[in-house]
């Protein structure tokens, strides 16, 4: 029975970090642009290590075959697609128009297996609540809806208000969950002791009390305990 569990444990390690290694290869566009082909390579790659692992007659150099060998099918798509770009259409699919000078396209709809409350619902998540609003809605790869508003429901942009140009900063973390991020300090050329000098300054006795906090250029620490 231990031995059973050793093995077990073994071979739930080796497909764990496998699998996360092969992600790493893959890239992150596994994750954030996760096409209907993704998803289902994602599945396949899951049910291959989990058999692989549950069965007894399959040991470990036939998980790491399944994670090896599925992982390159899907980096070679992976390389066509960004190699040939007419095998893009076929292997990844294309965007459609879904919405078009402010009319639905249904028999777009109808093309790519949307109703209309999917439809709606996709909007909201763009934050758009009335489909008078959208003069443009593209139904991305991913099964997302971008929109371009109709100018009256567009955002101002700053030069359309005029507002002085002024330089943007990058927020840098400077402590999470009570821990110091030395990559932050680094960044601002400071060190802890500028860090806890700081605190001090604001009646904060150290960095273990403290939930989050940033650094901005122009307004200094952002500060949030716990």
């Amino acid at each position: 029975m231990n031995t059973n569990f050793l093995s077990l444990t073994i071979e739930l390690c080796f497909g764990f970090f496998a699998l996360l290694a092969m992600t790493k290869v893959l890239g992150k566009n596994q994750i954030t642009q996760l096409t209907p082909f993704d998803f289902i390579s994602a599945l396949v790659l899951g049910e291959l290590v989990g058999n692989a692992i549950y069965d007894k007659d399959i040991g470990l150099h036939y998980v790491l075959y399944a994670v090896v060998f599925w992982g390159f099918l899907i980096y070679g798509i992976e390389m066509i697609t960004q190699k040939f770009r007419p095998s893009r259409p076929l292997l990844e699919g294309t965007p459609t128009l879904i919405i078009s000078n402010g009319k639905i396209q249904y028999e777009a709809l109808k093309r790519n297996k949307l109703d209309l409350d999917q439809l709606l619902h996709l909007l909201r998540d763009r934050g758009v609540f009335s489909v008078r609003e959208v003069e443009f809605g593209v139904l991305e790869t991913n099964g997302a809806v971008n929109v371009l508003r109709k100018h009256p429901y567009e955002t101002p942009i700053n030069s359309e208000l005029n507002i002085p140009t002024k330089t943007v900063a990058f927020p840098v973390l400077l402590i999470l969950d009570g821990e110091i991020i030395t990559e932050g300090l680094t960044k601002l050329n400071k060190d802890e002791s500028w860090l806890i000098d700081e605190l001090y300054r604001q009646g904060l006795p150290g960095a273990k009390k403290i939930l989050y906090a940033e650094w901005l250029e122009g307004e200094g620490l952002e500060i949030q305990t716990y």
